[in-house]
């Protein structure tokens, strides 16, 4: 009960701070997606690939993204499902809705390192939003010959409804339209990451936004963002932190909420769940 008071108090404070900020800058990882539903293991995992449980030992879709299939048709048949039930299903719940009508009045921008495409179905501008580790619903060249990205709906959902035995008809196996190589997923995990012209764009957009509000009253709201890649939303945001004695470090994670002790008297820390801290901070609304 004491930790649940605590809490409480931390929302409020934090609250406060929403309220009278200049701007909010959202950092998202994994932990806000998996709370909203997206889960990478457990039932979700054996909804949709208990054959490939079976069948291959994978235990969960984040290590299956690594599984190293013989076949371009089994390769496919799994990475259709994957981004599929990661890309094109709905949330099972509306979490990303109600964190959007905590920021859409105000002047915010999304950072996250989320490759679901769940801030835009929930209303959030996508100029506001800059994905830095791709995006399900693009492809891009194995190669790379080109600096260009792909949009692969149409092909993943054929690719769903065509395969059998999980495998899919060799005829839909995606190829580069220029140098002919398979496509691939663009998701950051080597140096053939292709960074597109909207990935620079919103990159420009999101530095502009930083730059901008430097020494103002900044809120800098990490959500979900363990240290499995720190250097792009949580170090950051401790840096600039640190360097403007107007901002806000506020870390809503169930497991991992904490900051430098150069910045705590500048931080609010929660421990608690997401879909907690978002109903707890609507009802102070």
């Amino acid at each position: 009960m004491k930790s649940t008071e605590n809490c409480s108090v931390m929302i409020k404070k934090l609250k406060q701070t929403l309220d009278k900020c200049d701007a909010v800058v959202l950092g998202a990882g994994a932990g806000l997606s998996a709370a909203a539903g997206f889960t990478y293991s457990g039932e979700r995992f054996k909804k949709y690939f208990s054959d490939f449980e079976k069948k291959y030992g994978i235990k969960d879709m984040y290590s299956g993204g690594f599984y190293p299939f013989e076949t371009q048709e089994e390769y496919w048949a799994w990475w259709s499902r994957h981004i599929y039930v990661n890309r094109y299903v709905d949330l099972p719940s509306d979490l990303y809705e109600r964190l959007f009508n905590l920021v859409k009045d105000k002047n915010y921008f999304v950072l996250t390192t989320n490759v679901d495409h769940c801030f835009q179905k929930a209303g959030f501008d996508k100029k506001k939003l800059f994905y830095t580790q791709g995006d399900y619903g693009l492809f891009q060249c194995s190669e790379p010959c080109c600096m260009e990205t792909f949009d692969n709906e149409e092909i993943i959902k054929e690719m769903l409804e065509q395969q059998r035995d999980m495998k899919i008809p060799t005829a839909l196996i995606p190829k580069c339209p220029y140098c002919r190589k398979p496509l691939t997923t663009n998701l950051r995990s080597d140096d053939k990451f292709v960074q597109d012209d909207g990935w620079y764009k919103a990159n420009e957009r999101y530095t502009e936004f930083i730059r901008r509000h430097k020494n103002l009253k900044v809120l800098y709201l990490e959500l979900g963002v363990g240290f499995n890649t720190p250097g792009i939303i949580k170090y950051p945001f401790w840096q600039m932190t640190s360097e403007n004695p107007n901002a806000v470090y506020a870390c809503v994670n169930k497991y991992e909420a904490s900051c430098p002790s150069v910045i705590e008297k500048q931080s609010i820390c929660i421990h608690t769940d997401i879909h907690y801290f978002v109903d707890k901070i609507s009802d102070c609304l």
